[in-house]
């Protein structure tokens, strides 16, 4: 996503200036979403400033969230995690994308699985609640099976609130995509994707984590409470699975990024 991107670290000045933008709105907005990219990569402090000065300027915010890495997430200790909930950020939103050591190697993510765990068991310590993204089909043909069962060990090792699933989308070309990987690389067609998943969902054993793939990128809208619906959703996937209709998916042009 940011791969034509240079990341940059803005003034305070442009960052309270873009928040004052919106105080003629300030009776009504109820939820901030801090952006660009992972503003955790802000120290402390300045993090802190910013959640405060938006919690003085929208008194009916109700929740505050952002966007952030394992590893940014690893560089603050469990006390600066914890000012930061104290100072109002309420939800973060982390894109684990596998849990699969070898497909995190692939598309150079900078992590691994037990960079990822240490990081969501600083957050628990913390009490900051988290909702994180797996991307289905990331690992194309070569490691679809290993990516699904990973992937479902990590989610079951973290427990976190909420988790989705995504779908794979090469939105600047599939070329553009395999010239930033380690290895070769085969997309998988929906039916592949909808094994993928199938797989993975069969290794999941959480308790009560929000689960949703209703992103625009999904060909099967799946909702539900894991481990409560999970036989449900499974029978969703194998309903499509069994009957092979490709009408009971999302069309391409119904879909997006």
């Amino acid at each position: 996503m940011y791969s034509t991107k240079r990341f940059r670290v803005r003034a305070m000045t442009d960052i309270f200036k873009d928040i004052d933008a919106f105080l003629p709105y300030k009776d009504s907005i109820r939820r901030v979403f801090l952006a660009d990219g992972d503003p955790m990569v802000l120290s402390t402090k300045k993090l802190i400033d910013i959640l405060y000065y938006l919690k003085v300027n929208f008194p009916k915010l109700t929740r505050i969230s952002a966007y952030a890495s394992p590893r940014n997430i690893n560089n603050k200790t469990i006390l600066e995690l914890k000012e930061l909930k104290s100072a109002g950020l309420d939800l973060l939103y982390v894109g684990i994308e596998s849990g699969d050591d070898q497909v995190l190697s692939l598309i150079n993510k900078g992590e691994t699985f037990e960079t990822t765990v240490s990081a969501f068991s600083k957050l628990r310590h913390a009490n900051l609640n988290s909702s994180v993204m797996i991307i289905n089909g990331l690992g194309g043909r070569a490691f679809s099976r290993q990516h699904a069962i990973n992937s479902a060990k990590i989610l079951n090792e973290i427990q976190v609130k909420y988790a989705s699933l995504l779908v794979l989308n090469t939105y600047k070309g599939l070329d553009h995509f395999k010239s930033r990987l380690n290895n070769e690389f085969l997309l998988l067609s929906p039916m592949e994707l909808l094994l993928e998943m199938r797989e993975f969902f069969n290794c999941l054993e959480l308790k009560e984590t929000i689960f949703r793939s209703d992103h625009a990128s999904n060909y099967l809208v799946l909702k539900g409470v894991l481990g409560r619906d999970k036989q449900k959703i499974i029978q969703q996937i194998d309903a499509v699975l069994d009957s092979g209709d490709l009408s009971k998916l999302r069309a391409e042009y119904q879909r997006g990024f």
